[in-house]
């Protein structure tokens, strides 16, 4: 394969964007107003700064459907009923008979700030590790107050960049850190090399896609409420992009989505799609 084949093939993939109308702590959250134009549409244009060759909505609800098509955001409709994204996902792959070595980047349908060179570099992962499945991306730790903190998600990786495990819990642990704890205030410098906060953005390979929601479900998925545990527990791997900086954060509150308005207040749209 060629330079210019090889730099083509690393382009080729989708973005799918799993988005349900339900949501307990924002209502309608992926209809919420965000400087005019509802939030799964922000999502969408941003993903479409990507190199992605199409960006697609994969819904549960038809007031999300005509939204979409209102703003000309490609859309498909999967079932009510799917316990997690990842099996719409696979119902969207179907639904557009992607075939199986196809390449998709699953972007959130609340991540309407999500950078368009993140999404390219976890799909160029995938393809640059032909063992893998699937991969995501991390950025390093430097706060002792988000090691700690459950809601961080972990991930420590082997020399090839590939996960080994993820946790809510603060790994990898220094020897002597719990001796030290009760003296170190929680912004302290961690111990080099910094810990992995684990970012949440996928790329899958198709074929894999379709089989994963028939895979039986883990025992430390379930202690860990991590799903992505299920990939590693039958022996896939998943290739992690390390990134120099944090994206921003999702809505996932009405605190978030204040922030965010006031980010793309006055249509301050192309410094966000920079990020």
């Amino acid at each position: 394969m060629s330079q210019a084949d090889n730099a083509s093939a690393r382009h080729f993939f989708w973005v799918l964007i799993p988005a349900r109308l339900a949501s307990t702590r924002l209502p309608d959250k992926a209809l919420a107003d965000i400087a005019g134009l509802p939030m799964v549409v922000r999502v969408a244009q941003q993903a479409a700064l990507s190199r992605a060759m199409a960006c697609v909505v994969a819904t549960d609800h038809e007031r999300i459907s005509q939204a979409c098509a209102l703003h000309d955001v490609r859309c498909v409709m999967t079932d009510v009923n799917h316990p997690s994204g990842s099996d719409r996902l696979a119902q969207a792959c179907d639904v557009l008979n992607l075939p199986d070595d196809a390449v998709v980047v699953n972007v959130q349908g609340d991540e309407p700030l999500i950078p368009p060179d993140l999404i390219n570099s976890v799909a160029e992962a995938l393809h640059d590790n032909p063992t893998c499945v699937m991969s995501t991306a991390a950025h390093a730790i430097h706060s002792l107050d988000d090691f700690l903190n459950p809601n961080v998600v972990k991930v420590v990786t082997d020399r090839a960049g590939h996960a080994l495990y993820f946790s809510r819990a603060p790994i990898a642990w220094w020897r002597d850190g719990m001796d030290s704890l009760a003296d170190r205030p929680l912004s302290a410098a961690l111990p080099e090399p910094a810990p992995l906060r684990h970012i949440g953005i996928y790329a899958y390979r198709v074929g894999f896609l379709r089989r994963f929601p028939q895979l039986a479900h883990s025992p430390l998925e379930q202690t860990e409420a991590l799903e992505q545990l299920r990939v590693l527990w039958h022996g896939e791997r998943i290739a992690v992009h390390t990134t120099l900086t944090a994206p921003a954060t999702g809505v996932d509150t009405p605190q978030d989505l204040a922030r965010v308005r006031a980010l793309l207040r006055d249509g301050n749209t192309n410094t966000v799609a920079q990020q």
